[in-house]
Order: structure tokens, then C-alpha cells, then sequence
């Protein structure tokens, strides 16, 4: 079992940045691949960015390309999503999974889930 629970959300001005935190139990982290996908209210759950279990590949959303960052710290067992420029379209609650798939994309190929964390974007 892995257990996930995201941090970081809240309320900023558009422009500016945010750090989401998503924290993992357990000494299998290094195994999985972990994304971070949002839900606005209304519209389904889309992915975000992803990084595999060593780094090696990371992948972004069309629309936070050149704006978000994924990194991972296996040695504590958080994964991270740095953001930038912020837009009101990023307001939505963000999501921290864990995944057995290499290149996971959609969010039926994640195990495990944390609470997700609100992320809210003023113009």
C-alpha cells in the first residue's frame, strides 16, 4: 500500500507561483512513476506532468509547458510541482498518483491517490 497526501495549495494573484508537495509512505516510492493531474469544477480530471521512477522521462500538458516543473526526491519520498506564471485557468484541485506504468497519462493508470490539494488563481 501507498499512502499520498498532497500540501502547498491556496489563493494567489495570477502571475505568480505556487509549490505543490505530495508526500509518500512506505520504501517502494522509487518503484513508481508519479504524476500530477487537476479537476476544475465541471470538467474531468486531466493530466498535468508525470516524471518515471528514475527521472529519466518527464512529461507535461500541452497547457503548462514551459510554466510547471516535476522533479522527485526518491531519497525523501515527495515528489514536487513548481509553479509559474500562473493563469485563473490553472485554479483547480490538484492531484498526487502513483503508477506501475512507465508513461502513465490517464488517471485509470494510477494505483494510488492522494486527497488533492486546491490550487486557486485571482486575476
Amino acid at each position: 500500500q501507498v499512502q499520498l497526501v498532497e500540501s502547498g495549495g491556496g489563493l494567489v494573484q495570477a502571475g505568480g507561483s505556487l509549490r505543490l508537495s505530495c508526500a509518500a509512505s512506505g520504501r517502494t516510492f522509487s518503484s513508481y512513476t508519479m504524476g500530477w493531474f487537476r479537476q476544475a469544477p465541471g470538467k474531468e480530471r486531466e493530466f498535468v506532468a508525470l516524471v518515471t521512477w528514475n527521472g529519466g522521462s518527464i512529461n507535461y500538458a500541452d497547457s503548462v509547458k514551459g510554466r510547471f516543473t516535476i522533479s522527485r526526491d526518491n531519497a525523501k519520498n515527495t515528489v514536487f510541482l513548481q509553479m509559474n506564471s500562473l493563469e485563473p485557468e490553472d485554479t483547480a484541485v490538484y492531484y498526487c498518483g502513483a503508477s506501475l506504468f512507465y508513461t502513465a497519462r490517464r488517471w485509470n493508470e494510477y494505483s494510488y491517490w492522494g486527497q488533492g490539494t486546491q490550487v486557486t488563481v485571482s486575476s
